[in-house]
């Protein structure tokens, strides 16, 4: 991303953000409430449109304003994946219905092809055993890893991870970074390693995971690569 800007309200949100993420990385992003961290997010998979600079993933453009094509967001947003701080499970789908929603009806998968690929996700992220429950009868740490299940269903290249860890006691919290470590590392996965780029103020998800460290203040990059600071127009790569 090069000069990210977006505004609500007169007030710059992000305000002239630059970084690099490369394939394979994990990459978190801290800083305290307001800083610009979910907003951040939410550009890189075209939920928002920045008011200036651009964002390319692959070679795929997201341009300031709303004037990017569709078919463009559609491609960024197959290859990937957002898992949302509230989750956003549909309330009226179980857990395994969740999780074939969009294979089925975005990448065209046969029901039986997408309901394989579902349970072995679910079971490789430990909530096989509530494929059949809807989401008000499952912990937040159930909801939480029905919610990467479904986001990995779609085979993403990436995944952006919405403060992750706040609704979780530190036992999940434990257990959902030895499972971002996994998915990282492609440990169970024929080697396919996933790109992380994870929101959090959580000073245990950044010691969990390792990767690089990106803080946001005030919408600008305080602290870059390494620890060095870095100013707000200022790149920061690995």
């Amino acid at each position: 991303m090069e000069g990210l800007r977006k505004t609500f309200a007169g007030r710059a949100v992000l305000d002239g953000v630059s970084f690099q993420v490369a394939r394979g990385e994990i990459v978190v992003v801290s800083g305290p409430s307001g800083a610009g961290k979910s907003t951040l997010l939410r550009c890189l998979n075209g939920l928002e449109h920045p008011d200036a600079g651009t964002i390319r993933i692959d070679g795929r453009l997201i341009g300031a304003g709303e004037g990017n094509p569709q078919s463009e967001l559609l491609a960024i947003r197959r290859r990937v994946g957002f898992v949302f701080q509230q989750w956003n499970l549909f309330a009226h789908q179980t857990v395994l219905q969740n999780t074939v929603e969009a294979p089925i009806h975005v990448s065209g998968l046969s029901p039986a092809q997408a309901t394989a690929r579902a349970r072995a996700l679910l079971d490789r992220v430990g909530v096989s055993h509530r494929a059949d429950a809807y989401p008000n009868e499952l912990s937040g740490g159930e909801q939480q890893r029905a919610a990467i299940a479904r986001a990995l269903a779609m085979e993403p290249e990436v995944l952006l991870l919405d403060e992750p860890t706040s609704a979780l006691d530190t036992a999940r919290v434990d257990d959902l970074l030895a499972l971002l470590g996994e998915l990282a590392s492609g440990t169970g996965d024929g080697g396919r390693r996933l790109t992380l780029v994870v929101v959090s103020h959580d000073a245990r998800v950044p010691a969990g995971l390792g990767g690089r460290l990106i803080k946001l203040v005030n919408g600008r990059i305080a602290l870059g690569s390494g620890g060095a600071a870095a100013g707000a127009n200022q790149r920061s790569n690995i």
